[in-house]
């Protein structure tokens, strides 16, 4: 069991769509209001049934897609709380582990959002999305940290890792405090004094900010692929692959 899991289990997390009913206790939404949300494992449904209080469903901002709102509360959240935890600053330079995964495609923008200089680890085949999204990137694997000196002789400050733990580790080699330094929760262990966190360690109103940058147009949200119900199996190991550009979205 994990996160409450057990199989045989729905699929899916983040959803977005149009309240159908309204149970008579429930407080805050109508009928034909467009909302976005979470709900774990059950997400990929013609109807998710969500209980009240809704702690994890958003009105959908006018302005923002369906498409782009339903890939939104997990990664949004897990990277909102990611930088939080690490105290990002403007002047900072921050290193991203997993910079062009779905996590990190927030993380990049909300830290270039806060004036950081942003180096951000990934594989030489994602560079140039990666730059388009104002990052400077670096190629993970062996001598990481020799090539992160090289791009930053001046040292970087901050550091968090959404993929493993090879950019927090290198991070502690290039002398960054382990408390300027996090993980996400998913995962071995972190290195002493490392901070481990993830979605719901997010700050209120995390979700909100990001939706209003979305519809400034201050954060993109690359959509990888859409693909409808019918064809989830085709979807199910291009996510498993890890070598995604963004986000994959399923239609019903």
């Amino acid at each position: 069991m994990r996160f409450g899991i057990t199989l045989p289990a729905g699929f899916g997390s983040d959803f977005a769509g149009v309240v159908d009913e309204v149970g008579a206790q429930a407080t805050g939404f109508t009928a034909g209001d467009r909302v976005y949300g979470a709900a774990i494992g059950r997400s990929v449904a013609d109807f998710v049934l969500v209980e009240t209080p809704a702690a994890h469903l958003w009105p959908t901002p006018e302005g923002v897609a369906d498409e782009v709102a339903s890939v939104l509360p997990v990664s949004g959240l897990t990277a909102s709380a990611a930088l939080a935890a690490i105290g990002l600053r403007a002047g900072d330079t921050v290193l991203i582990g997993g910079a062009a995964g779905g996590v990190g495609v927030f993380a990049v923008q909300l830290a270039k959002l806060a004036g950081a200089r942003v180096l951000g680890t990934a594989s030489k085949g994602t560079f140039g999305f990666l730059r388009g999204l104002g990052a400077e990137p670096v190629a993970y694997g062996p001598g990481l940290a020799d090539r992160v000196r090289a791009l930053a002789p001046e040292g970087i400050t901050a550091a968090t890792d959404l993929f493993g733990r090879e950019a927090a580790e290198t991070a502690l080699e290039l002398g960054v405090a382990p408390e300027r330094i996090s993980v996400v929760a998913d995962g071995p262990a972190p290195p002493p004094g490392v901070r481990k966190t993830g979605a719901l360690d997010a700050g209120p109103g995390a979700l909100e900010r990001i939706a209003d940058a979305i519809r400034s147009g201050e954060i993109t949200v690359p959509i990888a692929a859409t693909f409808p119900v019918e064809r989830i199996r085709e979807a199910v190991p291009m996510q498993a692959e890890g070598h995604v550009h963004g986000k994959i979205v399923i239609a019903l």
